[in-house]
C-alpha cells in the first residue's frame, strides 16, 4: 500500500506531468510516483524540477525543462516517455489578469491560449498513437471553474478553458473506442504559484463582489491532484468524457 491508503496504481506505467514544478501539477507529479509510477515530469523551471527530483528519486521522475508551447520541447517529453506512455496530466497554465474582453490585448490572448489550449492540444495529439498501439490510455486535463462561468477570470482565460472542455469532449468522443479515455478536472481556488491578480479596475469592480459572494476556501493542491490521479488510473475506467469540478462546491452557487 502507498503512504496515501491507495494499491501501487502506477508500478509499471509512465505517466507525462506538465506544470510538474510547483503547485497542482507538482502534488500529482508525486503522487503518481508514490503508487509506483515513473513521471516524466516537464516544467519552465529546472530548479523546481531539481527539487521534484530530488523528493521522489530520479528512477521515479525523468525531468524536461522547457517551453511546452514549443513543438520541441513537446517532442523531447514524449521521447523522454519511450514507447509506452499510459498517462498524460496537462496540467501547466497560466491567467490573464481577469482582462475583459474589451481590455484584452493580443500578447495576453496569444500567451494564454498558447499555454492552456494549444499545447494542451499538441501534447495530446503526440502520445495518441502510441495509446491507440497500446489499446490503452488516460488523459486528465486542467480546466478550471472559469470553463463553467464567465465570472471566475478573464476573456482570455475563460475562453481557453472552456476550449479545453470542448477538446477533451473531443478527444473522448473519437478515441474512447480505441481504448483512449479523456477527462477533465476543473479546480476551484487551489494555494499555488500562478498570479491571480486583477489587473482591470472594471473587472476588479464587475467580478469582485461575485466572487467574494460565492468563492470558497483555497483548496490545497493535494486535494486537486486527488481528483487527477484517480482518473488517470484504472479505477476510473468507466469514466471517459467527464467535467470534474474540484472547487468546494463553487460550481452550485
Amino acid at each position: 500500500m502507498s503512504q496515501n491508503g491507495h494499491d501501487r496504481r502506477f508500478t509499471g506505467r509512465t505517466v507525462i506531468v506538465t506544470g510538474a514544478g510547483s503547485g497542482i501539477g507538482r502534488a500529482t507529479a508525486v503522487r503518481v510516483a508514490t503508487e509506483g509510477g515513473h513521471v516524466v515530469a516537464a516544467d519552465l523551471d529546472p530548479a523546481r524540477l531539481a527539487g521534484l527530483v530530488e523528493q521522489c528519486g530520479e528512477e521515479s521522475v525523468t525531468a524536461i525543462a522547457g517551453d511546452i508551447t514549443e513543438p520541441e520541447t513537446v517532442a523531447r517529453i514524449v521521447a523522454a516517455g519511450g514507447h509506452r506512455i499510459d498517462g498524460l496530466a496537462n496540467i501547466a497554465g497560466i491567467m490573464d489578469g481577469f482582462l475583459p474582453p474589451s481590455e484584452v490585448d493580443d500578447a495576453v490572448w496569444d500567451r494564454v491560449l498558447g499555454l492552456n489550449l494549444t499545447a494542451t492540444m499538441r501534447l495530446t495529439r503526440a502520445v495518441l498513437p502510441a495509446m491507440i498501439e497500446a489499446g490503452r490510455g488516460s488523459i486528465v486535463n486542467v480546466a478550471s471553474e472559469a470553463a463553467l462561468r464567465g465570472s471566475a477570470a478573464g476573456a482570455a482565460y475563460t475562453a481557453s478553458k472552456h476550449a479545453v472542455v470542448g477538446y477533451t469532449a473531443s478527444v473522448a468522443f473519437f478515441h474512447g473506442p480505441q481504448g483512449v479515455r479523456a477527462n477533465t478536472v476543473a479546480p476551484g481556488p487551489t494555494i499555488t504559484g500562478i498570479d491571480g491578480g486583477m489587473r482591470s479596475e472594471y473587472a476588479a469592480g464587475r467580478g469582485g463582489p461575485v466572487m467574494q459572494a460565492t468563492m470558497p476556501a483555497p483548496a490545497a493542491p493535494e486535494q486537486v491532484a486527488a481528483s487527477i490521479v484517480w482518473l488517470l488510473s484504472d479505477d476510473a475506467a468507466n469514466i471517459n468524457g467527464v467535467v470534474l469540478p474540484s472547487d468546494g462546491g463553487w460550481s452550485v452557487a
